[in-house]
């Protein structure tokens, strides 16, 4: 089964000062969480545009997992996405969008996702990857708030079963 989470959360800054902080993949270290000891691997600096591909390190659970991801979709300051190539997941796309509202900016985050596991994969995702990919996006909003200002509890979080995002390329 293919999941669908979709984050929003407004932030008090205009999309073309904010999106240069996302272009920076660097920056990935700091809205992950500590507990997944997150480190990337591809030597800076990393030029982002369609197609490239960053490396990563993350201990999920105790397990050292290695990550890659291609950038399969850059459009600044409005969107890019990146889906992973290989790691944890069976299946990973993550779409970025950046939407102006007056003076501010919507965060919007949309992740297809399914996880491995064979026939055990629904149980795996109801109870603990979804849990585990929950605490990671407050984290990021609580950083990108703490970062930019705006409210961490304003931010929303829904998750839509059976529902796969349309495939993001260009």
């Amino acid at each position: 089964m293919t999941w669908r989470l979709s984050c929003r959360l407004l932030l008090p800054l205009a999309r073309e000062q904010l999106f240069p902080f996302f272009a920076d993949a660097h920056n990935l270290e700091l809205l992950t969480p500590p507990w997944l000891r997150f480190e990337i691997l591809t030597p800076r600096p990393i030029a982002m545009h369609a197609g490239a591909r960053i490396d990563y390190r993350i201990r999920l659970h105790g397990l050292p997992l290695r990550w890659r991801t291609n950038i399969t979709c850059w459009d600044p300051p409005a969107a890019f996405a990146d889906e992973q190539v290989s790691g944890p997941y069976a299946r990973w796309l993550h779409r970025h969008s950046f939407r102006s509202v007056g003076d501010d900016t919507e965060v919007i985050d949309e992740i297809e996702m399914r996880p491995r596991g064979g026939p055990l994969a629904p149980l795996l995702q109801r109870w603990l990857v979804r849990g585990d990919v929950e605490r990671i996006f407050r984290h990021r909003a609580q950083v990108l708030c703490s970062l930019f200002g705006g409210d961490p509890a304003t931010a929303e979080m829904r998750w839509l079963e059976g529902t796969e995002l349309p495939p993001v390329r260009g």
